[in-house]
């Protein structure tokens, strides 16, 4: 076998001597505050035994898609599952992708065109960023959540005058490395007002936020002002895939042009069947209330215990203690871990230098000993 280039052994090298070589670990049976599994989705028996109903009441017994969708892969569940997930998010047209990943690749690499302008929130996600690199148009960032450096730079473009240009704003209704919501309603408005197309990502929103889950941008009612809406189910939903909703011609363009939509294979049935049954539960279950109750305790215990003013303010299921320094949050990390509890550190270069930190994610299923216990370890590790 050949050997990897001496650039590349160069490159591994640094990262190491920087603290910051990734591994990959099997996971962990300590008490999860790390997994995106916010309301238990991914090992629901309801969900499991659902799905299985579905597929032998339909005479379902395919292991694969077979194909792309544009070939062989457009199995009947494609279709329902779709018009299942537009009623449910109150959109015109809903189109499938096999992961939150593809549909970002897919959407910003062909929806913007060359000439268009891409403005994206400074934290925005990696598969966001990747996407815009693959797009034609001209992008730039606007500082985080910071409404008044996106006028400034709406209006910057808009002053040019350049007949035909769009313009793309794009965000997250729940920061992934934050935790932190931004104004969307605010954001809609300045987007309303100088004709540019809003784009949201609502990751790590769905489940989570809204009724039933449904998100941010619903909750809100602002589903007529965005041009798309990103779901993903690798999260709450506790399965695998995503959806981008917007209008019947988005969807028609994006199946014609999104190239991570075209050329792979589809999801198979068993994942769409898991779709819709994580979906059917949404609607069902309690334990959405349970998170947000938890979310709740947990932001009270923060201030009861005097870590607040550690952690990144944050009224969703993330939660961030800034602890600079890779070395140092990782030394953090497993003395907890030493303890029983799954907290992963965050480290640069996935967050910017300086801003290390420990993630904490919760969950309808953490108790409220759990919660005290864990952040009282941290208070001793912090304060010292």
């Amino acid at each position: 076998m050949q050997e990897m280039p001496k650039k590349l052994h160069k490159k591994l090298q640094e990262r190491e001597e920087k603290g910051a070589l990734r591994m990959l670990a099997s996971r962990s049976k300590l008490i999860d505050f790390s997994s995106n599994d916010y309301i238990g989705f991914s090992s629901s028996k309801v969900v499991f035994n659902q799905t299985h109903q579905l597929l032998m009441e339909r005479d379902i017994h395919e292991n694969g898609a077979t194909g792309s969708r544009l070939l062989s892969g457009n199995h009947t569940l494609y279709n329902e599952t779709e018009e299942i997930l537009a009623n449910f998010h109150n959109a015109p047209s809903a189109l499938i992708f096999n992961s939150g990943y593809d549909a970002n690749i897919g959407f910003f690499s062909s929806i913007p065109q060359r000439g268009d302008t891409i403005l994206y929130d400074e934290f925005i996600h990696a598969s966001i960023r990747d996407g815009i690199i693959m797009s034609n148009a001209k992008s730039y960032k606007f500082k985080h959540n910071d409404f008044a450096d996106l006028e400034k730079r709406i209006t910057s473009i808009r002053s040019s005058s350049i007949e035909g240009r769009e313009i793309y704003v794009v965000t997250e209704s729940v920061f992934s490395m934050d935790g932190d919501v931004p104004d969307l309603k605010a954001f809609s408005e300045l987007c309303a007002a100088n004709s540019c197309y809003f784009v949201v990502d609502e990751a790590h929103a769905t489940g989570v936020f809204g009724k039933d889950g449904a998100g941010v941008i619903q909750e809100l009612k602002l589903e007529e002002k965005v041009f798309a809406r990103i779901h993903t189910f690798g999260k709450a939903i506790g399965c695998h895939g995503a959806v981008i909703l917007g209008s019947l011609a988005l969807r028609q363009y994006l199946v014609n042009f999104a190239r991570s939509f075209i050329y792979t294979t589809g999801l198979s049935p068993h994942a769409i069947a898991t779709i819709q049954s994580s979906y059917k539960e949404l609607c069902a279950t309690t334990e959405i209330k349970k998170l947000r109750r938890i979310i709740q305790f947990f932001n009270e215990q923060l201030e009861s215990i005097g870590l607040e003013k550690y952690f990144i303010k944050s009224d969703s299921a993330i939660h961030c203690c800034i602890i600079s320094g890779n070395e140092k949050v990782k030394t953090i990390a497993s003395k907890i871990y030493s303890k029983g509890f799954d907290v992963k550190p965050i480290l640069s270069p996935t967050v910017p230098e300086g801003k290390e930190r420990l993630r904490f994610c919760l969950h309808s299923y953490n108790t409220q000993e759990e919660i005290v216990e864990v952040l009282q370890l941290l208070a001793t590790f912090v304060k010292n």
